[in-house]
């Protein structure tokens, strides 16, 4: 029997831009690999994992998955965080057959079709649509009903796909894009671009940004007195502890979109475990103090590896494929099954709004009433403040 360590390789931005929700996910995974290997090991084996620094620079992800196979001589490969480092590696995953489950990368198989890729997001068949679903539709619930909206996003392949959908959820509710802008992600100062709307004086302001892009755009909107009706969208950042913690009470009034929060009919003793572990030991890691965006998908996305491997018997790429696409796995996010293209069968966005923030203490954050969940109907816990500016106050 072989008892050799089971290698599993991938990529992470451990540095640089995403560099906080790529340790955020490394923790996730190193809490994994620690449970596996004390309950059991996974086919007789221990597991070690073989995580490269991709720096959240797109151009360098090929090479290292090369070098995950060819050299590191890995076992297995998983997808990194978010689309940056998926995307590129997909030409040498087809190559090798290999299959690959990623990680909160929103729309990589629209262009590969690729029938051994997986990821776990909860953004269903459709995720350019899934992603800001809610923002519109609860939007489109107010009264006075917005009517107007101003689209700014970051010039950037990870926005294409949330901007298209938005287009297509604002125009299903009635509302007509008046501006449609773009900025540069080396972009420092938004003031500029927060005047320019105030001369458009849009109701609805629909932003699509990476996590510093969110910081800068928050304090813009408020520095320059912008009140919209509604604020939010598709925004990297504002679920991350880092940013919560800086933004503080500017947040109030948000809208954006969320994957897990510990709302009451999210949590189970395994989730609850895992955050508690999770949040002793994340500061220690440079991670999101708080780990509620990423930490939960990323422990899913190595049991859903784990109960794959265990149910095949083995680490053939394409009995792995075959079976992903039949199961329903049991993860701390709960039962995962997955469908068209590798994402899951059935969405789970959140939409959330930000109320009540008192200060920049993280502990507001942990808080059940500093984000609460506006959408969807059925999980929400409270109903939203509108417009803009009441829920500010």
């Amino acid at each position: 029997m072989d008892t050799s360590p089971l290698r599993i390789g991938y990529c992470l931005s451990l540095s640089g831009a995403l560099a906080s929700n790529g340790k955020t996910a490394r923790l996730a995974h190193q809490i994994w690999q620690e449970n596996i290997n004390k309950n059991g090991k996974l086919l007789g084996r221990p597991v070690e994992l073989v995580c490269l620094d991709d720096h959240t620079n797109p151009n360098l992800v090929a090479g290292l998955y090369q070098r995950l196979l060819d050299i590191e001589k890995v076992d297995l490969v998983i997808g990194g965080y978010g689309d940056n480092s998926v995307a590129p590696a997909m030409p040498l995953i087809i190559e090798r057959k290999k299959f690959l489950l990623g990680l909160m990368a929103l729309a990589v198989n629209a262009k590969f079709h690729y029938p051994q890729y997986f990821v776990m997001i909860p953004t269903g068949p459709h995720p350019n649509l899934a992603l800001t679903e809610g923002f519109f539709q609860i939007a489109g619930q107010q009264s006075p009903k917005p009517e107007t909206v101003a689209i700014l996003v970051a010039d950037a392949p990870f926005s294409q796909s949330p901007a298209e959908g938005a287009k297509e959820n604002l125009a299903r509710q009635g509302m007509r894009v008046i501006s449609e802008g773009k900025y540069p992600l080396s972009t420092a100062d938004f003031r500029p671009y927060m005047e320019e709307l105030k001369t458009v004086n849009p109701d609805v302001l629909f932003l699509c940004s990476y996590i510093n892009d969110s910081i800068g755009l928050v304090k813009a909107i408020n520095a320059v007195g912008l009140s919209p009706r509604f604020v939010g969208g598709a925004m990297i950042g504002p679920q991350n502890g880092v940013v919560k913690a800086e933004l503080g009470a500017l947040l109030n009034g948000l809208v954006n979109y969320e994957y897990w929060l510990p709302v009451p009919s999210l949590i189970n003793p395994q989730i609850q475990s895992l955050i508690a572990t999770y949040q002793s030991r994340a500061e220690k890691a440079g991670a999101d103090p708080l780990g509620y965006y990423v930490a939960p998908l990323a422990y899913a996305q190595l049991q859903v590896l784990e109960q794959a491997v265990r149910a095949v018997g083995s680490l053939d790429d394409a009995a792995l494929s075959d079976y992903a696409r039949k199961a329903t796995f049991e993860t701390v996010v709960g039962k995962v099954t997955f469908g068209e293209g590798g994402g899951w069968a059935q969405p789970r966005v959140l939409t959330v709004q930000f109320q009540n923030i008192e200060s920049n203490n993280i502990s507001e954050f942990k808080k059940p009433n500093t984000q609460a969940v506006v959408y969807p109907s059925e999980i929400a816990s409270a109903s939203v403040i509108y417009p803009y500016a009441k829920a500010k106050r």
